[in-house]
């Protein structure tokens, strides 16, 4: 019996489909029913949400070509401080920091500068600036206006942060962050006032595509510039508390 139901399993196999051929394969689809693939939207640019790449607008990206061998960029943030970068962005263009030392210089804390007279109590001659206190925090390589007791009385003087100090986050208008040379940054003399100084060579806007200087050049050729040529007193203005 059990014989007889494998031949006729056997029999039903040999004449079914499976072998009159090898295993069915789908229908080629008619050329006069295929159509072009849809046109997708072009895509917009990538934009600052994390995780994309960031586009950054040289408008907004501060250039400080320094003593210390090179230049350093800052990309500036107006969505949060306008009025602080439109006024760094005007005085760099006046000219303003160019020639400027580093007056107050704390290792392990940050650079300040951006006084004309060299003594940390000078500015410019515009008016102050009423605070944009902000999120951004006091990270290494953040970018901050200094101001004395009034919250609204920043006004040229900046400084960059060398080793993270949170404790000033809300009190001081943060207005960028340095995004390449930071090794010159962490180059600059320290000292309050430096012995020697490091200065600003020349500040612009990367828009303005202004060239480098010849660091090579400007290092054999530099002399010290001793602090007492200058006459820096102790600095006793706009400042960053300890």
């Amino acid at each position: 019996m059990r014989f007889s139901l494998l031949i006729a399993a056997v029999l039903a196999l040999a004449t079914g489909p499976a072998l009159t051929g090898a295993l069915a394969q789908p229908a080629r689809p008619d050329p006069k029913d295929l159509k072009a693939p849809p046109k997708l939207p072009e895509m917009a640019a990538p934009s600052n949400i994390a995780g994309m790449i960031a586009q950054v607008d040289p408008e907004n990206v501060l250039v400080l070509d320094l003593s210390s061998g090179g230049r350093v960029k800052i990309v500036m943030r107006p969505d949060v401080a306008p009025k602080h970068v439109e006024r760094i962005k005007t005085l760099a263009r006046q000219g303003f920091y160019d020639g400027t030392i580093f007056h107050r210089v704390i290792d392990g804390f940050m650079a300040q500068g951006g006084d004309p007279t060299g003594t940390g109590t000078g500015g410019s001659k515009l008016d102050d600036l009423k605070a944009e206190f902000n999120d951004l925090p006091h990270v290494r390589g953040a970018a901050a206006m200094a101001r004395s007791q009034s919250d609204d009385s920043a006004n040229s003087q900046f400084y960059i942060v060398l080793m993270p100090a949170l404790k000033l986050d809300r009190t001081y208008t943060v207005w960028g962050r340095v995004v390449e040379g930071m090794a010159f940054v962490d180059g600059i003399e320290k000292g309050e006032p430096p012995e020697n100084p490091s200065r600003i060579i020349k500040a612009s806007i990367a828009a303005d595509k202004v060239p480098p200087p010849d660091f090579a050049a400007l290092k054999a050729a530099a002399t010290p510039i001793p602090a007492g040529v200058l006459n820096l007193p102790p600095p006793t203005g706009p400042q960053p508390p300890r």
